[in-house]
């Protein structure tokens, strides 16, 4: 992750298309003073690194520490609520949460502040380019009530490029004022485009980013929505393919979570349940044979214990296949090679060739895993991620995400959102953790 030092405080600057000059029709203070919670102002901030030594250091140095602006609701407005036009895209892959996200934003701008122009656009940006005829729908609190039940999303998705000028024509047509965009980084770079295109036509269209990764993987976002559950639901896998690994003699099960480049999903999920042997995860390198590589490293378990679970995250080991050619999904994501098939086949050759006697047992849950419905927590999330974004479009916040930092929902912009990968810190503690949970080694290298 990016230290203070890399970054600017211009780089936290969320932009606004003007002064709001109008007076919300929230009252969020319980007190007629307003001195219990209330309104955000500008100068409410949520600090990067609230650490005491980070502190002293811009203490001694007499410098500001860097900050992220705080979400919440503003006291005026920039867009007038009767002639405000909303629209609301998901894009990219599936994953618990995207319904309530979209119910949350439908209910509070309808119910809080008055708009009632809600419309979705389906199949992701898909559905603004006319050749692929997606009609739009139209998003109401009695047609979004009951979705948050379901996983998936009621509008659809789509991965792939499309022409940011034929999208901005579209919002021009469909007279829209503030467009919500949920996905992940390649969404958000989308929703960047787009916003730059707005720009350059002198156009007050307000574009909001809700991050939407399973991985949880988002720069400078400590939780995004989905990942709970996610974790939560691999759980569940973990306990059955530990029986089955306890099951036989030797029995070995190898369970594929996902994870394209951040290994999160497997961490959290082997600590929530602590019966994993091994976590291979994107950020590690580690050597198949030799005295210490991974299969001696098995082998050495199974002699002591007769079973082992191996928790593995999709992009992990892609190191194995260098030299092979690698295919691009619409997004421009490279297709990873499949990591779990090979390390079953070369457990296979191994132990076969040993006549080391194993039964070995491979389950892929991925799918059923990214389109459940949310759990109560995830959902909670989503909700309160979604009224955040509510609040700073309607206060004119444009090319922003909104995140969390410090157990605070923030606001920070676009571009320093999807400038780096958020990654397992190999050196860190959640690591270290992970470690001491599965008793493997710290390093599978020779």
């Amino acid at each position: 992750m990016e230290t203070e030092s890399d970054m600017e405080h211009e780089d936290f600057e969320v932009k606004v298309l003007g002064n709001g000059v109008r007076r919300s029709p929230l009252k969020p203070s319980v007190n007629m003073d307003e001195s219990s919670f209330g309104f955000i102002e500008n100068d409410d901030r949520v600090l990067l690194d609230a650490s005491l030594g980070n502190f002293k250091h811009c203490r001694d140095r007499g410098e500001t520490p860097i900050s992220f602006e705080k979400a919440g609701p503003r006291k005026y407005l920039y867009f007038d609520s009767p002639d405000t036009k909303v629209a609301i895209v998901t894009c990219g892959g599936l994953c618990p949460g995207i319904n309530n996200v979209i119910r949350s934003i439908v209910n509070e701008m309808s119910y809080r502040y008055k708009v009632n122009q809600i419309i979705g656009i389906q199949y992701g940006f898909e559905g603004f380019i006319s050749k692929y005829n997606h009609p739009v729908v139209d998003l109401t609190p009695q047609k979004v009530e009951s979705i948050h039940l379901f996983g998936g999303t009621i509008l659809g998705s789509s991965r792939g490029i499309q022409d940011v000028g034929l999208i901005v024509d579209k919002l021009v047509a469909l007279d829209v004022n503030i467009l919500f965009c949920i996905g992940g980084d390649g969404t958000l770079r989308g929703a960047h485009a787009i916003h730059e295109e707005v720009t350059r036509r002198d156009l007050k269209i307000a574009v909001a980013g809700i991050p939407k990764t399973i991985d949880n993987d988002i720069n400078l976002i400590d939780k995004s929505f989905g990942f709970e559950t996610a974790f939560t639901i691999a759980n569940d896998f973990i306990r059955c393919a530990h029986n089955e690994a306890r099951g036989v003699y030797n029995g070995i099960a190898v369970l594929k979570l996902m994870g394209r480049e951040s290994g999160f999903i497997a961490a959290y999920a082997a600590l929530s349940i602590q019966e994993v042997n091994f976590v291979l995860v994107p950020e590690m390198k580690f050597d198949l044979y030799g005295s210490k590589g991974f299969l001696k490293v098995l082998r050495s378990r199974l002699e002591k214990r007769h079973h082992a679970l191996i928790v593995v995250a999709e992009g992990t080991g892609q190191h194995f296949f260098e030299g092979e050619t690698l295919m691009k999904d619409a997004s421009g994501n490279l297709k990873n090679n499949d990591i779990g098939l090979f390390l079953k086949d070369k457990i296979s050759e191994e132990f076969g060739s040993q006549k080391f006697p194993f039964t070995l047992k491979y389950i892929d849950p991925s799918y059923i895993i990214r389109s459940a419905p949310a759990n109560a927590n995830d959902s909670k999330f989503c909700g309160l991620l979604a009224q955040n974004a509510v609040h700073a479009v309607m206060a004119g916040k444009t090319d922003f995400v909104v995140g969390h930092w410090n157990n605070e929902f923030t606001l920070l912009p676009i571009p320093v959102s999807v400038s780096l990968r958020k990654k397992i810190d190999m050196e860190g503690e959640l690591w270290w953790n992970v470690l001491e949970t599965t008793g493997q080694p710290t390093s599978m290298i020779n």
